[in-house]
């Protein structure tokens, strides 16, 4: 390959040159590159040194005619030694307003001429680091008052920033913006080189807002501790809210663009069967009953786009995270067993069989995301016209089957979304759902043959851990061992192949490789994964590997005041070390490790896992107090302390673990979050009551299958019938 140096940068050396054309040959000959600077023969103009990358988003951006380094010392080093500012982008690779960026400025040889010669230019990939991407996130916030992707920020060699923005059109006056991003680029450039006092300044104060931010905010301290533990009144008030912003049509907050985060659905159930509050049960079930008739379903394959730009929850932005499906098959699958709703567990299968079908690996761990855009346009792979939806069902030779599936999903001629139709279901009925499963089949098998949206094949532990939450919860609700086979399977390659040549965990994995130290949010959702598996397998091998977990998060990531960082010492040091106080589409790592060492607490008997919840909840008790809704996750572990958790053990005779299955069965159907759950044949009790003391002194009554019900070590009689085990669960007293 012929020097492919960027234009306007220095020549390649000679051993990078090589690395690079090494790195271009293992793509293999069916390697597609995304840019269109290429030559006759298809071959990239450019390359740079993303190339040696193994992150989706930053291979995409390998042959920009923009010098991109990945981030890391050799990139600030140069820009130190030519005394340059860096300029960092920060997005993922199914980000809409990433790849509209990209296309305008980034493959702009003239930009990116001006940028080689100006700036040292960083990619990062939000996803893989996300301390980064919250250091700089709240540099932008603090200067924008908002944030987003793509993220584009201005620094010091020093790594400390000094103007941010997100998205830039390329030049003055595009979509209607005043200052375009090569002006900018020319007047930030100018200044640095011409009044280094006053980017001093700026950086000063920005870094000094950027550490209040992430770590003034939720450090423990003796004002913290004197406000004591929040408590059920804190839910109330925050339901209350809730309660205001209700979209009572649609559902979710009175607002758009609107996100399944955007009200905290399994905090409504919790709150409804700790106080039989009948407005939080129907805002929840409103919730999920809309956004699972409307666009942001994906009526034909399963699973949940990332959000709805209305308030109808009809025209979502079409890319679909693996985090959102995980986190809303829990939510569906919880509001399933307060309910009973045969859709809610519909919605729940159909999203586990999409993950299973369609973003799952060979080895088990499943692939992070899919694209909104595909054949060149937004959400272009999942669209219709009448007429073709016409065309392929007739061809059933059924007409009546035609019609009934035009009316169930909203189809017209002129569509309902620039001329297109996003299929959606005014007017649900299961019946009419059941009876046009052969349409959805001929028309799912249609959509195949188009150019599907890019996927994001990366593994990250974070969010397999959340994947194995959710068919773990799954699995044990809706009878489907299937979903827990692919849990046992999905948690075996995490704990295998996401490992470093120090054993730790990692955070991502691609192309063969593990990478990335991981943070507190990998070890985190895994061990809650892993907790949820143990519960519904029973194999104790799960609640040792989540124990073990939970011991290095203490290590690695607690504060001694409370809390965790999301990094741990071992990680590079940034300006700002973020103590997560923030649920955002993503619960965040503190919120889940505190509900973690709660279950724990309860499953183990020992006390010290309840005081590290307990610190970390006065830690937090002040943005607890005054912002609740900036940690709803962080509820749940509030509400676990208030609801008093039950102890529930099963035991049977040797040899009789299928004559348990009712009983087992009763637990899968019943909502009981605040609990633990255990159970195991007599002869393994002993063995087992070294992990969970809890079980010691349980046996299988009368030679049948017998449960526990116990709280604070008091239980209830003990009932070897199903109807016996329902009705001390629905005692609240029990």
């Amino acid at each position: 390959m012929p020097d492919a140096t960027p234009p306007g940068a220095d020549p390649f050396a000679a051993e990078l040159q090589a690395r690079l054309v090494d790195a271009l040959a293992l793509r293999g000959p069916a390697h597609v590159p995304r840019t269109h600077h290429l030559d006759a023969d298809g071959r990239p103009l450019f390359i740079n040194r993303l190339a040696l990358e193994t992150s989706p988003y930053l291979l995409q951006h390998a042959h920009n005619p923009v010098n991109w380094f990945p981030w890391g010392d050799e990139a600030f080093a140069e820009a130190r030694r030519l005394g340059r500012p860096v300029f960092l982008s920060i997005g993922y690779s199914t980000c809409h307003w990433c790849h509209v960026m990209e296309a305008e400025s980034f493959e702009d040889e003239a930009i990116a001429r001006f940028l080689n010669r100006h700036y040292v230019a960083v990619k990062v990939d939000r996803e893989e680091r996300p301390d980064i991407d919250a250091v700089y996130m709240s540099a932008v916030q603090q200067l924008t008052g908002a944030g987003g992707w793509p993220m584009s920020v201005w620094l010091t060699a020093a790594r400390e920033p000094f103007f941010a923005g997100t998205y830039f059109p390329p030049r003055d006056g595009g979509r209607g913006g005043q200052r375009g991003f090569l002006s900018l680029l020319g007047a930030l450039s100018e200044t640095f080189q011409r009044d280094p006092e006053r980017v001093g300044q700026a950086c000063t104060a920005l870094v000094e807002a950027i550490r209040h931010d992430m770590q003034g905010a939720s450090g423990a301290g003796s004002a913290e501790a004197a406000i004591g533990l929040p408590g059920g009144n804190v839910i109330d008030a925050t339901v209350d809210h809730y309660r205001k912003a209700f979209d009572a049509r649609h559902g979710g907050l009175s607002r758009a663009p609107k996100f399944p985060s955007h009200i905290p659905l399994r905090l409504l159930l919790r709150h409804h069967q700790r106080t039989g509050d009948a407005d939080a049960l129907h805002m929840a079930t409103l919730t999920l009953e809309k956004m699972a008739a409307g666009g942001l379903y994906d009526q034909l394959g399963g699973g949940f786009h990332r959000y709805s730009t209305d308030v109808r929850w009809l025209v979502p932005h079409f890319e679909k995270m693996l985090y959102d499906n995980a986190l809303l098959v829990v939510a569906y699958a919880e509001a399933f067993q307060v309910t009973g709703r045969a859709d809610f567990a519909r919605v729940a299968r159909e999203t586990c069989d999409y993950i299973l079908r369609e973003m799952t690996d060979a080895g088990g761990g499943f692939y992070s995301a899919t694209d909104a855009d595909s054949a060149g346009e937004e959400g272009r792979f999942f669209v219709w016209h009448e007429d073709e939806i016409r065309r392929e069902l007739d061809a059933l030779g059924d007409g009546e089957t035609t019609e009934r599936f035009l009316a169930h999903y909203d189809v017209h001629p002129g569509g309902n979304w620039e001329g297109h139709t996003i299929l959606n279901v005014p007017h649900p009925d299961e019946a009419a759902w059941d009876a046009l499963a052969a349409a959805r089949a001929r028309l799912y098998a249609v959509r195949a043959g188009r150019t599907p949206p890019l996927r994001d094949e990366k593994i990250l532990a974070a969010w397999n851990g959340l994947m194995i939450s959710a068919l773990a919860v799954a699995g044990r609700t809706l009878d489907a061992p299937h979903y827990v086979a692919a849990a046992v399977r999905a948690a075996d390659f995490v704990l295998t192949h996401l490992r470093g040549a120090d054993g730790g965990l990692r955070r991502s994995f691609k192309d063969g490789q593990a990478r990335q130290a991981a943070f507190l949010d990998d070890h985190a959702f895994l061990s809650a994964g892993l907790i949820d598996l143990y519960e519904a397998t029973f194999d104790v091998r799960h609640l040792r590997d989540a124990l073990a977990l939970a011991e290095t998060t203490e290590r690695m990531f607690a504060d001694p005041a409370g809390g965790w960082f999301m990094s741990s010492e071992a990680h590079e040091r940034l300006i700002a070390r973020e103590k997560p106080a923030y649920d955002g589409a993503e619960p965040s790592g503190t919120s889940v490790a505190l509900l973690n060492a709660l279950r724990l607490g309860v499953l183990t008997d020992d006390e010290r896992w309840r005081q590290i919840a307990e610190r970390g909840l006065r830690a937090h008790a002040r943005v607890l107090g005054e912002r609740p809704i900036a940690m709803t996750e962080a509820l749940l572990a509030v509400d676990f302390l208030a609801t008093t958790p039950r102890q529930i053990a099963v035991v049977w005779p040797d040899g009789a673990a299928t004559a348990a299955a009712p009983l087992l069965a009763v637990l899968g159907r019943h909502f009981v979050p605040a609990r633990a759950l255990a159970a195991a044949s007599e002869s393994a009790i002993a063995a087992l009551a070294q992990t969970i003391p809890f079980v010691s002194d349980k046996v299988a009554q009368g030679g049948r299958p017998t449960a526990y019900v116990c709280r604070h070590g008091r239980c209830k009689l003990p009932v070897s019938d199903a109807a016996g085990l329902e009705a001390q669960l629905r005692d609240a007293s029990s």
